[in-house]
C-alpha cells in the first residue's frame, strides 16, 4: 500500500493515544481494548482547497492502480469530503485496532523534529499536524472509495488542553490580580495574633449544673406537644 504524507492540516477530535470504539448507549466514543469489536484509533482533520486536491490526486491513483474488476472506473469525488462553508474540506484517517484478531501497532506520534512521543501522548483538536497515511482501495456499502489507514501524526503546532470553565465574566467582580493585598494584609494579621501571648487564666471549677430541672422542663415542653394547636390548622 502506497504511502502518503498529509502536511499541515488541523487535528479535529483526535483519539489516537488509546483505541475506542462507538458507544450507542452512551452516544460517543469510548476507551476500550485493542480486541474489543469496533475498537480503532482516528484522526479526523480540516485542510485548504489544494490540500484536499492534491490528496484527491493521490488517493485517484491508488484506486486506478489497485480497482478489481466490476468496479467503477473511477473514484467519485462527490461525496468523499465534506465541505465546509468557509471553503476547507473534512475528512478522516483511521486504524482498526486489529486485524485477523492480532493487535495492530498504535499510530506513531512524534513533534517536530521527529522525536518521537509516549503512545499515551493527547493529541488536541486545533492542533496543527502532518498525517502519515496507507491507501486502502474498498467497496462496501453499495460504493467503492478509498480508506486513509493511519501510520502516523507529527505534531507541528500544539495547542495545549483547557479546562472548560462554565462561567461568564462578572464585571467589577473579584480578581485574584486586584485582591491580591487583601490576602497579603491578612497573612500579616495573622503572624501578628500568632506572636501576641495571651496571659492565661486559671479557670474557676464550678460544680456541674443540676440536671434535674433542665430534664423536667424539656419533658414538659414535649408533653405540651400535642397540647399547642398549630396556627395553620385553626
Amino acid at each position: 500500500m502506497e504511502s502518503y504524507i498529509i502536511k499541515n492540516v488541523t487535528a479535529l477530535y483526535p483519539k489516537i493515544n488509546q483505541p475506542y470504539k462507538f458507544d450507542e448507549k452512551l452516544n460517543p466514543s469510548m476507551p476500550c481494548k485493542a480486541l474489543d469489536d469496533g475498537a480503532s484509533y482516528s484522526i479526523s482533520f480540516r485542510m485548504d482547497e489544494p490540500t484536499a486536491k492534491a490528496l484527491y490526486k493521490a488517493m485517484q491513483a491508488s484506486y486506478q492502480a489497485n480497482k478489481k474488476e466490476k468496479w467503477g472506473d473511477r473514484l467519485e469525488r462527490q461525496g468523499l469530503f465534506t465541505k465546509e462553508d468557509e471553503g476547507t474540506y473534512l475528512y478522516k484517517a483511521n486504524l482498526k485496532g486489529a486485524y485477523n484478531k492480532q493487535k495492530t501497532s498504535p499510530p506513531l506520534q512524534v513533534d517536530s523534529k521527529g522525536t518521537r512521543l509516549p503512545e499515551d501522548f493527547l493529541l488536541t483538536t486545533g492542533s496543527t499536524v502532518n498525517i502519515a497515511v496507507t491507501f486502502n482501495p474498498y467497496k462496501g456499502y453499495g460504493k467503492e472509495s478509498v480508506n486513509l489507514r493511519l501510520k502516523g501524526v507529527q505534531v507541528v503546532k500544539y495547542i495545549p488542553l483547557e479546562d472548560k470553565n462554565p462561567f461568564d465574566v462578572v464585571e467589577d467582580g473579584f480578581t485574584m490580580e486586584n485582591d491580591s493585598d487583601m490576602f497579603k494584609s491578612n497573612e500579616s494579621t495573622a503572624v501578628e495574633e500568632e506572636e501576641i501571648e495571651e496571659p492565661k487564666k486559671v479557670a474557676k471549677k464550678t460544680p456541674p449544673p443540676e440536671t434535674k430541672s433542665t430534664d423536667d422542663e424539656i419533658s414538659k415542653i414535649v408533653d405540651e406537644w400535642d397540647d399547642e394547636e398549630p396556627e395553620d390548622d385553626k
